[in-house]
């Protein structure tokens, strides 16, 4: 038997519920942690990777379907600690466009998954759901559902939660420059004229996450240390944490230990 994130797992991969003792000790630190953080140093917006649910299902020796099926129950979890917190924009990387390569089976299965945390999320009357991505590769009924939630969460006052879904980075800057140039030219501007004009505002006003700040701190889990393509443009003066644990054990004190992190960095935004 081994201990993986405070649970007993068995050699066959079987999670066990926490003990009692790691409960106590866990509940504590979330205590000390939480009192710990500066309201005044906490991130405005966090872009989170939540990365490792295949890896998690293999661990467990379950189908890949638990391990997403799992990632997607802790992401509630996640927004409800962003709540309690006063965090007011996320943006969960959910789906990226080389996601979209998968089997055909296992593409099935995490849409229908995404599908149903879209109905779970739609319950929450104070959030504002945003979709974020490339719309039109989504399947029809994936992507109706995103529309018409964004459009019933609309004017929603509380945590904006930006679902990266269909999504690339690079893409998205291509989409924004497209986007600016069709503009320009239906304003009767010439080709040389609007590459001449072109600043960096040009692009950012047709970004998907258009009009909401920039995020000032990107977790990623599962140990992987790279962006995969997540929010090339807005994260160029982010702060970056990398957690061991895979997205499903991701706990609420490994997200206080992240924001104990950021508070104490001193940034610098690129002087």
């Amino acid at each position: 038997m081994r201990v993986h994130h405070g649970r007993e797992v068995t050699e066959g991969g079987a999670v066990k519920l926490p003990t009692v003792l790691y409960r106590y000790y866990e509940r504590r630190l979330t205590k000390f942690l939480t009192r710990e953080l500066p309201a005044d140093k906490l991130p405005a917006h966090i872009g989170m990777m939540v990365d490792g649910n295949r890896r998690w299902a293999k661990l467990a020796g379950a189908p890949t379907s638990h391990g997403h099926q799992a990632g997607a129950d802790n992401i509630l979890q996640f927004l409800d600690w962003c709540d309690d917190l006063g965090i007011r924009n996320v943006t969960l990387y959910m789906l990226s466009t080389d996601n979209m390569k998968r089997s055909t089976a296992e593409l099935e299965t995490l849409v229908s998954i995404i599908a149903n945390l879209l109905d779970r999320l739609g319950e929450n009357p104070s959030r504002r759901v945003h979709p974020v991505g490339a719309l039109e590769l989504l399947p029809d009924y994936l992507a109706d559902k995103l529309c018409d939630l964004a459009d019933r969460t609309h004017g929603a006052g509380g945590l904006v939660v930006n679902m990266a879904v269909g999504y690339g980075g690079r893409r998205e800057i291509v989409d924004a420059i497209r986007e600016h140039v069709r503009t320009e030219a239906a304003a009767g501007r010439s080709a040389e004229e609007i590459a001449d004009a072109l600043v960096i505002d040009d692009i950012s006003r047709y970004l998907y996450t258009r009009g909401q700040p920039d995020p000032d701190l990107v977790i990623r889990t599962s140990g992987e240390q790279r962006l995969s393509g997540f929010m090339t443009w807005q994260s160029a003066y982010s702060e970056f944490y990398f957690c061991e644990a895979l997205w499903p054990d991701f706990r609420k004190v490994d997200f206080l230990r992240a924001l104990r992190d950021y508070a104490r960095r001193q940034r610098r935004f690129g002087s």
